[in-house]
């Protein structure tokens, strides 16, 4: 078990519950329903890269991999989901071009957990 991926993403879980009611009520009237979509997308992604850190948290400290599959999927988390919820709520369009470098982040993270699954050898009982 790994308690910093744990950790992480159950902040980030917690995070995301928050951001996606406050989009659901607090920016209803104040941006476009399309800039709650984009703002709504970041939330799901948060989401599902948080619960990629419970699992990754799970499985445990087999290695190096894991570790920075963590990282991956955290930076992925605030570069991905941060460039959409600030590019959502300013309009600032320099903030789009942030977006594909988490998802790059996103695409590294589960590559090194599917390699630490497949490179992983069970304990051997004695």
């Amino acid at each position: 078990m790994n308690r910093f991926s744990l950790a992480a993403g159950g902040i980030f879980c917690a995070l995301a519950v928050m951001l996606g009611a406050f989009a659901a009520h607090g920016l209803k009237s104040i941006i476009s329903p399309a800039m709650i979509a984009v703002f709504q997308t970041g939330v799901d992604y948060q989401f599902i890269h948080a619960l990629a850190l419970i699992l990754f948290g799970l499985l445990g400290n087999s290695g190096y991999k894991l570790k920075w599959a963590s990282i991956f999927a955290i930076v992925g988390i605030v570069f991905f989901s941060g460039s959409l919820y600030l590019l959502a709520t300013t309009g600032i369009k320099i903030f789009g071009p942030i977006t594909p470098l988490g998802g790059v982040c996103f695409i590294v993270s589960w590559l090194l957990f599917t390699v630490s699954v497949i490179n992983h050898k069970p304990a051997q009982v004695k």
